[in-house]
């Protein structure tokens, strides 16, 4: 059990190290993929924690871990939306949006909300040890089995539900995964589950952009141009997606 503990405290002290690289390049902003880095490193960390749900400390680095997530969802996607605008003709809207993100980016670096997770997240390994100490961790991988089972069983309930919805299909694909990248040693899903988790994340990703965008496009007159396209490959990725689920569902998961 002391080696699972071991392996949590340095995949934490990473995870601080990365969140700390971010933020310095979030600082300098030259780096057009920090922005994607801190988030996906935040994300990794919310994986990492959530089947430790209940321990001293983790509801506290999940809570701030949750407020950088709220911080950095609009910006990017604003990001995400201004490379789109900028491969498919239209600079000027590219470029207003860029220009704010230039802005944001040391915002980011210098917010309390980052100061805070940062300052959680030094200080967690301690609360890690404190509770190994107090004999909280004898179940440590029991307790994380179980989690990770609820979520598998969470997707495939939602899979095999007629009207199921893709903005929680998404979601819980996104925990799945991520949960199994956390903590690979207790992956009990079938061989192909992990590539067929990816492509259905991946087309139900394309179709929450033109979902969003299209609904900006209501709002900001700059996007009009675009819609017809999105609907369009909204439409697809609708498509493409709900293959990508059959698939997943009928070879992955009991019926």
């Amino acid at each position: 059990m002391s080696a699972m503990v071991d392996r949590l405290v340095a995949q934490v002290l990473g995870l601080e190290v990365r969140v700390l690289a971010c933020q310095a390049r979030l600082s300098a902003r030259t780096d057009p993929e920090a922005l994607h880095d801190l988030r996906t490193t935040v994300r990794r960390l919310r994986s990492l924690l959530r089947p430790l749900r209940g321990l001293p400390g983790v509801e506290q680095v999940e809570a701030a871990a949750s407020r950088v997530g709220e911080l950095t969802t609009p910006l990017r996607d604003r990001e995400v939306l201004a490379a789109y605008l900028l491969q498919h003709d239209q600079p000027e809207a590219a470029h207003r949006r860029m220009v704010q993100m230039a802005e944001a980016y040391p915002a980011v670096a210098g917010s309390p909300e980052l100061a805070h997770l940062l300052m959680i997240l030094d200080a967690f390994p301690r609360f890690l040890r404190a509770s190994q100490r107090q004999g909280l961790l004898k179940s440590l991988r029991k307790r994380i089995e179980k989690r990770l089972a609820k979520q598998w069983e969470k997707l495939n309930v939602a899979l095999h539900d007629p009207a199921h919805d893709r903005h929680r299909l998404r979601l819980l694909i996104k925990r799945v995964r991520y949960g199994i990248e956390a903590y690979p040693e207790l992956d009990r899903l079938p061989k192909a589950a992990m590539p067929r988790l990816k492509s259905a994340q991946a087309a139900l990703g394309d179709w929450h952009d033109c979902f969003q965008w299209l609904a900006r496009a209501e709002q900001e007159a700059d996007l009009r141009p675009c819609v017809a396209v999105w609907k369009t490959t909204m439409t697809k990725a609708e498509e493409r997606a709900d293959r990508v689920l059959e698939k997943l569902s009928a070879r992955c998961f009991k019926s």
